[in-house]
């Protein structure tokens, strides 16, 4: 695909959904970044913005990058609606090209994977180097498919989160695997359907 077809299909792929009106956070992000101070936060795959959302309430602020302009506009209107503008900006990114701007204290990239090219662990290792010291990239990856996942090939391998880790491959003394697992846990679809899915959870630390 090229980048007018990647951004034609997910600009799909969320104008066939309703849009929502408050949208839940993911649950590997609320289980372990509530604990953290706030301070400023990258949400790599925004989507629907429910993280973003979540994360402002807590008292970070959020630059929630997306490619579909479709998501980035629903979330800048989301925003406001829900008197957070001055807490999220909403910005188009196609991750191919281009990398958000800045520092950061914490770095999320739920789900992000996609149809098609994408180097996801140049985009990882760009991550790494944008936090701060003391700063964490929290990557939360499919370990397996849900019944409503857009990709059902039932051939589908999932990296491992130590794969992931070595396919980034940061230097060990400036940036610690915190942690690597693949917990399960019961999710809910946006239809409303719910199944067991298991998540690749990898959790980086910028110690120097």
């Amino acid at each position: 695909m090229d980048g007018t077809e990647t951004v034609m299909f997910w600009d799909g792929v969320y104008a066939a959904r309703p849009a929502a009106t408050d949208p839940q956070p993911n649950a590997r992000l609320t289980e372990m970044v509530a604990s953290l101070p706030p301070g400023d936060a990258l949400d790599l795959g925004c989507g629907v913005g429910g993280d973003a959302l979540w994360l402002a309430r807590q008292g970070w602020h959020v630059t929630a990058a997306d490619i579909s302009a479709v998501a980035v506009e629903r979330l800048a209107a989301l925003t406001r609606a829900h008197g957070l503008g001055d807490r999220v900006t909403a910005v188009r990114h196609d991750l191919r090209g281009s990398f958000p701007y800045g520092e950061f204290d914490l770095i999320c990239a739920h789900y992000l994977h996609t149809p098609f090219d994408l180097d996801r662990a140049a985009v990882l290792r760009s991550a790494a180097h944008a936090l701060r010291r003391d700063g964490r990239l929290l990557v939360v990856d499919h370990g397996s498919t849900a019944p409503w996942s857009w990709n059902q090939d039932p051939d589908v391998r999932y990296p491992s989160p130590r794969e992931v880790a070595a396919g980034i491959d940061l230097d060990p003394a400036t940036w610690t695997v915190e942690r690597a697992d693949a917990p399960r846990r019961i999710a809910t679809g946006p239809d409303g359907r719910t199944a067991e899915v298991t998540d690749h959870v990898l959790l980086i630390h910028r110690t120097a």
